[in-house]
C-alpha cells in the first residue's frame, strides 16, 4: 500500500490544499452570503437553477442559501483537512466527490465544451482516492492506529496471524481516538470559518452593483479622431445590433454595439475571470462567458453574475462620417 500511497500523494495535496483554500475563501468573502451581490451564493444558485438537471433541489436550497452556503464552505474545509492530513481518508475524498458532482450539476451545467467546466475534472480526480485512499502515508489516521497498538504492546506492523479479538479492540479504540481527533479538526474549522466571516463582515460589499473600470465609453459624431483605428462600418451594426471586432489596443476580441441609433459602445470580450471569449445573448442583452457561466450587463459591462468579479474593459469608440473608430 505505500507505493499506492506515494502515487496518490501529489494528487493529495493539491486537492488537500485547494479544497482548504476553497472553503477560507468563502467565508472571508464579503459578498459570499450578501443576497445584493452577482457573487452571492444566492445569487449564483438562483441562476443556476434556470439550466441545471436538478432544478427543483437547487431551487429549494437558495431559499435557504445562507444555511447551504455556509454548510458547503464547511463541507470544503472538512474535505481538504481529512485528504491533506489523512483522515478518514476514503470517506473526505467520497465527500469532495459528492461536492464536486453538486457543483458540476448546477454551475457547471451550462459550461460548453464540457472539459472548459473545472468541476468534472475534480469529480473524476478525487475517485482515486476513493478507491485507494492514502496508503498509509502520511495519515493521521494511520499513525493513530499504531500509536495505539504501541499503547496495548502489540507489535507494530501487526502480524500476519492475529487474534481477531485483538484486531476488533484495536479498531475500537483507533476509531474512538481518531473520532476524538475529526472533533477536534471541525472545532478548529469552525472556529477559522467564524474568524473568516467575523473579518468579512468588516468588510464593505459590493452591494451587487460592481464599479465599471471607466466611464461609460462615448461616441461623439464629427472629424475622424486623431489616432483612430477604423473598427466598422455604421451600416455594419444594425440598432440593437452587435458586432464582433478586434481591439486594435491589445489583438484581444472585442464587441461592438449600437444600443440606439447613433449611440455605439464597444467592451473587450475576455471574461475578467479566467479570460475565455464571452458571447452575446441577444434576448437578455447580456455578455455570457461559456467556461464558468459568468454575465455581464450589455449597456454598461457590469457584473451581472459571477464567479467575474470585475466588469468588461470598455473600449472608446468614435463615430465619423459612417466609419466607427476605436480611440
Amino acid at each position: 500500500m505505500t507505493e499506492v500511497g506515494w502515487v496518490l500523494l501529489p494528487l493529495r495535496a493539491f486537492l488537500g490544499i485547494t479544497m482548504i483554500y476553497a472553503g477560507l475563501l468563502k467565508f472571508f468573502d464579503p459578498t459570499f452570503l450578501d443576497a445584493a451581490s452577482p457573487n452571492s451564493v444566492q445569487s449564483q444558485m438562483a441562476a443556476a437553477a434556470t439550466t441545471s438537471p436538478i432544478s427543483a433541489i437547487v431551487s429549494i436550497t437558495a431559499e435557504h442559501a445562507t444555511l447551504f452556503g455556509l454548510t458547503i464552505a464547511l463541507g470544503e474545509l472538512a474535505v481538504g483537512l481529512g485528504v491533506l492530513l489523512g483522515v478518514w481518508t476514503r470517506i473526505a475524498a467520497a465527500g469532495g466527490l459528492l461536492l464536486s458532482l453538486s457543483f458540476f450539476l448546477t454551475v457547471s451545467w451550462g459550461t460548453y465544451p464540457y472539459f472548459f467546466g473545472p468541476d468534472i475534472v475534480f469529480v473524476f480526480a478525487f475517485t482515486p482516492l476513493v478507491v485507494g485512499g492514502d496508503g498509509g502515508l502520511f495519515s493521521l489516521t494511520k499513525s493513530i492506529r499504531d500509536a495505539t497498538r504501541r499503547r496495548m504492546r502489540l507489535a507494530v506492523p501487526p502480524p500476519a496471524h492475529e487474534s481477531p479479538s485483538i484486531t476488533a479492540e484495536v479498531s475500537r479504540r483507533a476509531l474512538l481516538r481518531t473520532a476524538v481527533t475529526v472533533g477536534a479538526l471541525a472545532a478548529g474549522a469552525a472556529a477559522l470559518g467564524g474568524v473568516g466571516r467575523a473579518v468579512a463582515s468588516g468588510q464593505p460589499s459590493d452591494g451587487g452593483q460592481a464599479a465599471s473600470a471607466a466611464a461609460p465609453p462615448t461616441s461623439p459624431t464629427g472629424a475622424a479622431p486623431a489616432g483612430g483605428v477604423q473598427i466598422a462600418a455604421v451600416s455594419d451594426i444594425p440598432v440593437g445590433g452587435v458586432k464582433a471586432f478586434t481591439d486594435p489596443a491589445t489583438n484581444e476580441p472585442a464587441y461592438l454595439m449600437q444600443p440606439k441609433a447613433g449611440s455605439f459602445l464597444a467592451y473587450s470580450a475576455v471574461c475578467t475571470h479566467q479570460g475565455c471569449t464571452v458571447g452575446f445573448d441577444q434576448p437578455s442583452d447580456e455578455f455570457a462567458c461559456p467556461c464558468h457561466g459568468a454575465r455581464f450587463d450589455g449597456g454598461t459591462g457590469d457584473v451581472v453574475r459571477g464567479p467575474a468579479r470585475d466588469p468588461l474593459r470598455p473600449i472608446t469608440v468614435s463615430e465619423s462620417n459612417g466609419v466607427i473608430y476605436a480611440v
